[in-house]
């Protein structure tokens, strides 16, 4: 029998979408065992993706590679009690959980963006760990007048939303610490979607509501809108696989201590050539609609009565003023053949996964 290994690496986010593929690429560098901070309601879910990401990694041999811990980031121990104890040969922790939804109400995003990462900080300095690495998002930007880069944070920017601006005061939580000497990473994906390979995704939000849109109309001719500012706005979307790949990759690196990185397209597509990306994908003739947002709004609640499901948070985007530049990334990233994908090589991925998974909801996993 093969000794048991006490864990050196600790992850909340899983079996989230994101969390799921970096644990896998965790594993794969011989990184593991690695303890997951898992909810209740989520263990079941947890399990069985932990035995398929054991099942296809070919680094791992022990059946203990990942290690479930039931808890919850809201409690200021975070609902382990006396199994935080096992955490103690930890080094690493990697914090990605967190409500992913554009309409998330005020109090539950205070709970688990700000005052959740607050307890995961609190806990990484009890354990005194070597490496914090925190999942951020480009979007800490809220709406920011202009080139937002790793060096950019506190601007005195407004936010779309409260699940903008509880991962800005996340974020702001660590480069406190950071400023102190706590050793820290964070990572700013851009709008995360499918996998570029396969298209596959475990939820249908932001973008995704756009194409639902072109979906739902005829095929010789569907609608779209577009806001007096859509022309000189851009939709900077990532596919999961280079987040994760680039999140495995800097955070494997002492260097990036003390590091914001933006994981952005450098060279984003307009939003009306990214809403002619998808409908080219979608096989949809379409029009642009000129209107205003209030318009647009009224146009999605009547689009809900007929069951089409557009979350209306969405259309903040469609003239959001923030354009994302990743220095610190493409220097980090150079010389290693990891790039972002132009959106054009992979929609028809995503386009297809979409059809074909139509059961996919918009629900967050936190």
């Amino acid at each position: 029998m093969a000794a048991v290994t006490d864990p050196e690496v600790f992850l909340t986010g899983f079996p989230g979408f994101l969390g799921s593929a970096l644990l896998e690429r965790i594993l794969a560098r011989g990184d593991g065992p690695v303890a997951c901070l898992v909810q209740p309601q989520y263990l079941e879910t947890a399990r069985r993706r932990a035995r398929a990401i054991i099942d296809r990694t070919d680094a791992v041999d022990a059946a203990d590679a990942i290690r479930l811990h039931e808890g919850d980031i809201t409690e200021s121990d975070l609902g382990l009690g006396d199994d935080l104890e096992a955490l103690e040969t930890v080094r690493d922790v990697y914090h990605l959980a967190a409500v992913y939804d554009l309409g998330v109400d005020a109090d539950l995003a205070e709970a688990v963006n700000v005052r959740g990462t607050e307890h995961v900080l609190g806990v990484a300095a009890e354990l005194g760990v070597d490496h914090f690495h925190h999942v951020s998002t480009c979007y800490v930007s809220g709406r920011y007048d202009g080139v937002f880069t790793e060096a950019h944070l506190q601007e005195g920017q407004s936010f779309n939303n409260h699940y903008e601006e509880t991962k800005y005061r996340a974020e702001v939580a660590v480069q406190e610490r950071m400023a102190d000497g706590f050793p820290a990473t964070v990572y700013r994906p851009a709008i995360v979607v499918g996998d570029s390979q396969t298209g596959e995704t475990d939820k249908f939000d932001g973008p995704y509501n756009l194409l639902e849109l072109l979906l739902a109309q005829p095929r010789w001719l569907s609608v779209a809108v577009t806001l007096p500012g859509s022309s000189d706005a851009e939709l900077n979307v990532v596919p999961r696989d280079f987040v994760v790949d680039a999140i495995a990759m800097l955070s494997d690196r002492e260097a990036s201590i003390g590091e914001v990185y933006q994981l952005c397209d450098p060279t984003p597509l307009p939003v009306p050539q990214f809403i002619d990306a998808l409908a080219e994908a979608a096989d949809r003739r379409h029009v642009a609609l000129p209107t205003t947002e209030s318009i647009a709004r009224a146009g999605v609640r009547a689009l809900e009565r007929a069951s089409v499901d557009v979350d209306p948070n969405t259309l903040a985007y469609l003239d959001h003023p923030t354009r994302y530049a990743c220095p610190a990334t493409t220097r980090a990233l150079a010389g290693s053949g990891l790039e972002v994908p132009p959106f054009e090589a992979y929609v028809d991925r995503l386009v297809e996964f979409t059809r074909q998974n139509p059961d996919v909801g918009d629900e967050p996993m936190r």
